[in-house]
């Protein structure tokens, strides 16, 4: 069980492509105490600022939208809310802004990835057991139902639990309580549940027992591509402490046309990589590794030793032709990145300032 704690609700829209819930205006982030030191006061304001950074909807396409829109609506009830959509469509971000856009803001958002607990495990993780049925011996464990308390419980893959545990889940949201393993006690779900999966058809859990939103593929929504990249591109070059130029005109072109198979977590790892290669300047079609059907390939070979030199002209450039510094940056003994070095041609002094 991972614990996503939130204290302050999504952003208002920040400008063109950014979306929050119709008629509201976002859950403010806590006031510091009068008694806070500035250096406090300044953390919680930073705080605050990525929280609700965190929680912007980029969107162009009416499919998001409307997506939006139904989570906008939901998020002002207690109802429990099924995600549906591929790995990487931003289905976790979805509940994140759900819980930030609730009367719940000001609880915990717990998340538990179903995928990664053993099947024996899954009904302690979400429901508790006492110390005599704890399958790991340690003497009982609060479950993350309980967890929860007043806040929102997301589970991820929900599909990945075993059919049981959907069934015992539906059975605890239509009841509106639930018993530990090896307790008769009910105990009432405070929470509410989000759940992600990949196909709602594969499911054992009651359909009547959640309102489903859907969430399109990125190649359904070509219009949210460029927002979502410059999204990425500003915050990506914020993160990395450079300046973010924009596209250029062939990576605009081939960002739209790219099938994007990983949605959109394989757009931001793209850019990220780009910004690596390209340095300063624009970000090219060819530092996104995107080209079109009729352009040569380069060989592994060719590509790699590419890769090598922009990748090494981006260090040398950040550490104006010091050496030691780039091999540190990269994680390499400074011999071995010499060797780096000598192999791409590259000359360090022209870096130099």
């Amino acid at each position: 069980m991972s614990d996503f704690r939130s204290t302050s609700g999504a952003s208002s829209p920040g400008g063109a492509g950014h979306a929050s819930p119709a008629g509201t205006t976002g859950i403010k982030a806590s006031a510091p105490e009068e008694s806070a030191s500035g250096a406090q006061r300044a953390a919680g304001a930073a705080h605050a600022t990525a929280s609700k950074r965190s929680q912007r909807i980029i969107l162009a396409s009416a499919a998001t939208q409307e997506a939006v829109d139904q989570a906008s609506a939901i998020a002002r009830t207690s109802t429990a809310v099924l995600i549906e959509g591929q790995t990487g469509t931003g289905r976790r971000h979805l509940a994140r802004a759900i819980h930030g856009w609730s009367q719940r803001a000001s609880g915990p958002l717990v998340g538990v990835a179903a995928a990664g607990i053993a099947e024996p495990l899954q009904a302690r993780e979400l429901f508790g057991a006492t110390a005599e049925s704890d399958p790991l011996g340690t003497g009982g464990s609060q479950g993350a139902l309980d967890g929860a308390a007043s806040g929102t419980l997301l589970i991820e893959q929900i599909d990945r639990l075993a059919p049981g545990i959907q069934a015992r889940l539906t059975a605890a949201l239509r009841n509106g309580s639930f018993s530990p393993d090896g307790s008769n006690e009910a105990r009432p779900v405070k929470a509410r549940i989000i759940a992600t999966c990949s196909s709602a058809a594969e499911l054992g859990l009651d359909p009547a027992a959640a309102q489903r939103i859907q969430l399109a593929p990125l190649s359904q929504r070509k219009e949210d591509v460029l927002p979502l990249a410059a999204h990425f591109l500003a915050e990506l070059a914020e993160e990395g402490g450079v300046t973010a130029v924009g596209f250029t005109v062939d990576a605009r072109r081939w960002l739209v046309e790219e099938p994007w198979t990983g949605n959109i977590r394989e757009l931001r790892e793209r850019i990220r990589q780009a910004l690596v290669l390209a340095g300063t300047g624009s970000i090219s079609a060819e530092a996104l590794m995107l080209a079109s059907e009729g352009e040569e390939v380069p060989s592994f070979k060719e590509a790699k030793r590419a890769f090598e030199t922009r990748y090494v002209e981006s260090l040398l450039r950040r550490c104006a032709g010091n050496i030691s510094r780039a091999a540190r940056l990269a994680k390499k003994d400074r011999k071995d990145f010499y060797d780096v070095i000598r192999r791409t041609g590259v000359d360090p002094t022209q870096f130099r300032h």
